[in-house]
């Protein structure tokens, strides 16, 4: 009986088995209800116990008369007990299970055995414009259950995920609350489209065009809404989606009203978080004894200040959640809910708020054949951000012994503003409302065939003021500024689909066909203001009169894009056992030109489901599937208009021509036209061509089961902004496929979960993922091309990493640093053994990609308790720390600012030694987190006399990033706040990064 149950299934199981959460049935008023209360007296207790076909008793199963809120859930031995009257209709249930009704007559003992529903035993993922069988699926495919989510203080669903992925790497570019995310899914494979996977929530395809800040795309998603989150890695599961598919696709689906199901469910937590790890700068004891034994003048104020305490805090957030879910029957369900989350970050005026409300309905009509999915959501995200990189170099910079506050008010500096001032002169508000909505009606023309209409719109409007109030007392503050700008998006999309299946004898086949047409539209208008009066009142409700000496600037943009796609796919299977699915998509956008306007994107996939021969009906295996798949995605996410001519008016240089009469100076010339930009309409689509080959298995009754994959991943046709080799050429740069080149992208994926009996009292689950990927630049003409270059005085545009040929993306390219020379300098390898070290001794000397990526987990559960814990980690790869390098010298001591003990680890080093870009500031970035852990208690409403009223109690303590065990001298080894250069993204470069948290969060569930 058990090996029937597939893991999913064992999971809920065991959730609702322990009461793990707090599910509330919406009381009925129906006469009959108050009749039953007035004739409590007649009521008799029942008990009895709940079995399957084999006669184990079902633990947690759930026992309720029909049409009350009255109910109860088995014990560990199956037993229940419940008070009713004859006649009262007892309803059983158990996920897996067929639900059975009993009407009771004058017995007092009933033993109930429930049917396994073979129906619901298979697990169903997501897939592009549909669900499958997760035994039918051919194509690497990762699903997550909100049961499995990352727990805590979490702003957006990539969050979500991290750890609990085989070859998904989430990384949060900072500590800041809805900081972005690098999301890299079976790794890099372009230069200038980044990272970023396409997002399809509920059947609508996101756009990924900044809303006007630098934040998380996905934070208008309230995580609370999501049920699941599937992950297409390989190109068979990702090709229907073509063009934009390349860096992989997640797909999001929001929660359900679920049938015989009536919820409303309460979540209330707070939070307290605090920096994780400080930088350990001298304290103002040590700074007094550091500067002169070096030979510096020190600058002592007197004080005893430690500056990251004095610019942090103990951030507390808030959240509140309340859901109604049901279904009326069969033919409506709905799902309403609504958040407020308000998080406060650990550096001073840094914030996040956000409200939330979504309705998904369902409707069917004509006896099922006609059916409508609507789906709203709407947020308000409020985004307050301090001047962080400010905040970073003050706090590890600052003289210890200044005092902050002089006498109750903010130390005056010399020659440099307080933070403290500047955390109150200085603010940047950004504030985006946001709208996503889509309808999808279908209906089933004959018998398995079924046309679909997707009609979606995702509206937005970020309003971003960034204003410094104006300050006398410390010159170049006096005038304060306001940068303002609106920014609107809009991402509109319609889609025919055309379904069918049909059945004959042992073969199953679903052909699609389909049409996509998407439009998307962004603007921007930005205003640029400085001198405004010292008032007390903000530049932003201020008056502002622009002057010649400090004029007004508005600048302004508008870009719009088309992509028309034609879309289809076969899935084909024989006796459950022999599988393929065939797909193909073209793709026609507007940011190619006319000569290439479309691309073709193919994927065939083999499975077999060996498991099912007859030969294997004696071995050991549960489950054993091997899957196969070739396939093409593109890539789209490049600047719209580079194949397009462009000019502009200039009177530098030799733009233009005295043709006026009189003319004596370049002002009295008129507007010259030149090229900016030279048309290109051939320029292709960047492809990703993928191979995959994996084997899925289950052993112990489904209890162990686990997944092995191998990828090949080779992107062609890079795209990228040259400087050309002739230098006489009417544009500085143009835009070309870089012929031959490629990056590859290889490696193995691991996954195993295992768990335990679980009709035993104590249950558990313990569970893994790993990556080993290598990732390297082939056929590159550039000897360097640059991704991550330096920035501060004297240092700006020094290479730090970029792609080499034969080299992982972002590899190390730097000198080699053996210490310090007898002149107390920098000495640095001598690569080439030419007698001296130049630029062409540089080498490569580590990358920013981690060579391996890994995760585990366990969930341990008794009676009312569960405890669940989850790590994640790296290794193989580099940091290069900027912020050492830019804060920590020996001379910036020796002046009186503060460091670490790194500008003191070389004693015979001079005070004027430069702070060059080699691998003395090259760490390793290796680290393994304990991500998240949570205690809870189910508590029984029954036990305090709320039995008729709420179902289930849930209690939680969580904690996030408790600890990371690293080498990493930073805040923290996770992370990447480097800057691009020409548009390319970096990896691995830490400077000035908003610090990491640890947070401590205590939670309430109720659900009645």
């Amino acid at each position: 009986m058990m090996k029937l149950l597939s893991k999913k299934h064992w999971s809920a199981l065991l959730l609702i088995g322990l009461g793990c959460q707090f599910t509330f049935s919406a009381p009925s008023f129906a006469e009959g209800n108050f009749a039953r209360i007035s004739a409590y007296e007649k009521q008799a207790e029942i008990r009895g116990t709940v079995t399957d076909e084999s006669g184990e008793e079902l633990i947690g199963a759930s026992v309720s008369i029909k049409g009350t809120v009255t109910g109860t859930i088995t014990d560990i031995d199956g037993s229940f007990s419940i008070n009713a009257n004859p006649g009262d209709v007892l309803v059983f249930s158990y996920i897996g299970y067929i639900s059975k009704e009993v009407t009771l007559g004058n017995e007092t003992t009933l033993n109930v055995e429930l049917t396994a529903d073979i129906t619901q035993l298979e697990d169903v993922v997501v897939v592009a414009y549909g669900v499958q069988k997760k035994s039918d699926v051919t194509g690497a495919i990762s699903s997550t259950k909100s049961e499995d989510f990352n727990k805590g203080v979490v702003v957006n669903p990539g969050q979500l995920l991290q750890g609990k992925v085989a070859g998904v790497n989430v990384t949060n570019t900072s500590g800041e609350p809805g900081a972005a995310q690098d999301v890299i899914i079976r790794g890099i494979g372009s230069l200038r489209s980044g990272t970023t996977p396409l997002y399809v929530v509920d059947g609508f395809v996101l756009d990924n065009t900044t809303t006007g800040l630098a934040s998380n795309p996905l934070n208008f998603i309230n995580p609370q809404d999501i049920e699941s989150i599937d992950v297409l890695k390989d190109a068979s599961a990702a090709a229907i989606y073509g063009a934009r598919a390349a860096n992989g696709v997640i797909v999001i689906t929001t929660k359900r009203g679920k049938e015989g199901k009536t919820e409303m469910n309460l979540s209330v937590s707070t939070a307290w978080s605090n920096m994780a790890n400080k930088i350990d700068v001298f304290s103002a004891d040590e700074f007094r004894r550091q500067v002169p034994a070096i030979g510096g003048t020190l600058y002592d104020a007197g004080g005893n200040t430690d500056w990251q305490d004095a610019l942090t805090q103990t951030g507390r957030s808030n959240n509140i959640n309340f859901s109604m879910s049901g279904a009326a029957s069969e033919r409506f369900s709905y799902y309403v809910s609504a958040g407020v989350e308000d998080l406060e970050g650990i550096l001073l005026n840094s914030e996040l708020k956000r409200y939330s409300g979504r309705v998904n309905m369902t409707q069917k009509a004509l006896n099922g054949r006609f059916n409508v999915d609507y789906n709203l959501t709407a947020s308000r995200t409020e985004n307050f951000r301090p001047d962080n990189g400010g905040i970073i170099v003050n706090m590890l910079q600052l003289n210890p012994t200044i005092p902050a506050f002089t006498n109750g008010s903010p130390t005056q500096l010399v020659d440099m503003l307080n933070p403290v001032v500047n955390n109150e002169i200085y603010s940047d508000v950004a504030i985006n409302n946001r709208m996503l909505a889509n309808i999808s009606p279908s209906y089933e023309i004959i018998k398995g065939l079924t046309y679909k209409l997707n009609l979606g719109v995702d509206f937005s409007t970020t309003n971003r003021d960034v204003q410094r109030k104006p300050y006398n007392l410390l010159e170049g503050y006096e005038l304060g500024y306001l940068n303002s700008a609106i920014t609107r998006n809009s991402n509109q999309l319609v889609e025919n689909i055309l379904t069918y299946k049909f059945e004959s004898g042992k073969i199953e086949t679903t052909v699609l066909a389909g049409h996509s047409y998407q439009k998307t539209f962004v603007q921007q208008q930005a205003f640029n203001l400085t001198g405004f009066a010292n008032n007390d009142v903000d530049p932003i409700y201020q008056d502002q009169t622009s002057t010649q000496e400090q004029p007004t600037t508005v600048n302004s943009y508008a870009i719009e894009n088309e992509l028309q796609s034609f879309f289809g796919r076969v899935n084909y299977g024989y006796d459950g056992k022999y599988l393929a699915t065939a797909t193909l998509r073209a793709d026609g956008s507007s940011k190619f030109g006319e000569n290439n306007k479309y691309g073709v994107f193919p994927s065939f996939a083999l499975g077999w489901n060996i498991s099912r021969e007859g030969f294997m009906q004696e071995s050991f295996f549960d489950n054993l599937k091997l899957r196969a798949s070739w396939g093409q995605t593109g890539n789209q996410e490049i600047p719209s208009k580079i194949t397009q001519l462009s000019f502009s008016e200039s009177k530098g240089g030799n733009d233009t021509y005295p043709l006026t009469p009189g003319a004596t100076t370049l002002d009295g010339y008129p507007y010259g036209t030149i090229f900016t930009r030279l048309a290109n309409p051939d320029i292709q689509w960047e492809v990703s061509t993928q191979t995959n080959i994996g084997l899925d298995f289950s052993f112990f009754d489904f209890r162990l089961s686990g997944t092995v994959d191998y990828f090949n991943k080779i992107s062609e046709n890079i795209l990228l902004e040259v400087v050309p080799a002739d230098p006489i050429q009417p544009t500085a740069t143009y835009w070309t496929n870089v012929p031959d080149m490629q990056i590859q992208n290889q490696g193995f994926e691991f996954g195993l979960e295992y768990n335990n009996d679980p009709q035993r009292p104590f249950q558990f689950n313990l569970g893994g993922n790993a990556t080993i990927i290598d990732n390297k630049v082939v056929n590159s003409p550039f000897a360097v091309l640059t991704t991550g270059a330096a920035s501060g005085a004297g240092q700006t545009g020094a290479t730090i990493n970029g792609y080499i040929n034969g080299e992982p993306i972002g590899a190390f390219y730097m000198k080699d640093f053996i210490g310090i020379g007898e002149n107390g300098l920098n000495a640095f390898r001598d690569v080439n053994g030419d007698g001296q070290v130049l630029e062409n001794d540089r080498t490569v000397v580590g990358s920013a990609l981690p060579k391996m990526l890994y995760a585990f987990h366990t969930n341990l559960k008794y009676k009312g308790f569960d405890l669940g814990i989850n790590f994640n980690g790296a290794s193989g790869n580099k940091i290069f720390n900027h912020t050492t390098m830019s804060l920590f010298q020996k001379g910036m001591l020796a002046s009186s600012f503060n460091t670490t003990d790194f500008a003191t680890q070389y004693p015979e080093e001079d005070i004027t030694n430069a702070n060059e870009v080699s691998t003395r500031y090259l760490e390793d970035g290796s680290f393994l987190r304990l991500n998240n852990a949570t205690l809870a208690y189910s508590l029984r409403p029954e036990a305090i006399g709320l039995g008729d009223v709420v179902r289930n109690i849930r209690i939680s303590l969580t904690g996030q990033n408790l600890f990371v065990i690293t080498n990493y001298s930073g805040f923290d080894p996770e992370v990447n706040t480097g800057s691009s250069t020409g548009g390319v993204q970096t990896f691995g470069i830490d400077r000035f990064t908003y610090p990491k948290a640890r947070t401590i969060l205590l939670g309430l569930n109720v659900a009645f």
